[in-house]
């Protein structure tokens, strides 16, 4: 069995997902090993964006930024959100109803704590961003639930 297989096969025998699977086969743009993410993230920022982990509600600095601007991602820098498109969903998350271009951003079922969600990912270097809901404004219906602490924030004026 080469390391490959055997990377994706474990992932998946732990529940780990596509997602995860992909990062441990080093699928994605922007790849880092285990220790590489570890050392440039917070102990919480790892569990969130590397073991699909959440944040406490109302925790993120970010859940308040109402100016005009773009959220990266954390993990590689990819654009994901922009002010424009996110609202207060009371959640205690920043949330959107879209992110800024749906080809930057990728899905997969999530069939924890008994329940189905579809969970959000960062398609460049695979970081956990949150959830996304059908319970959101118009135009999409939908709430892009996300963790604060998978983002930065980049001003308009920047």
């Amino acid at each position: 069995m080469n390391r490959r297989h055997f990377m994706t096969t474990t992932a998946a025998a732990l529940g780990l997902g596509p997602t995860l699977a992909r990062a441990a086969e080093g699928e994605f743009e922007v790849t880092r090993t285990d220790a590489e993410w570890k050392a440039m993230l917070t102990d919480l920022e790892y569990k969130v964006m590397r073991e699909e982990g959440t944040e406490r509600a109302f925790t993120s600095p970010l859940n308040d930024i109402k100016e005009p601007g773009t959220f990266l991602c954390k993990g590689c820098d990819l654009p994901l959100y922009a002010t424009a498109q996110k609202f207060d969903s009371g959640t205690g998350w920043p949330s959107f109803w879209a992110p800024v271009d749906e080809a930057n951003v990728e899905t997969k079922t999530d069939r924890s704590f008994f329940m189905t969600r579809t969970e959000v990912h960062c398609r460049r270097c695979g970081s956990h961003l949150g959830h996304i809901f059908e319970d959101g404004p118009p135009p999409t219906g939908l709430r892009h639930c996300i963790n604060g602490v998978s983002l930065t924030f980049t001003p308009a004026s920047a």
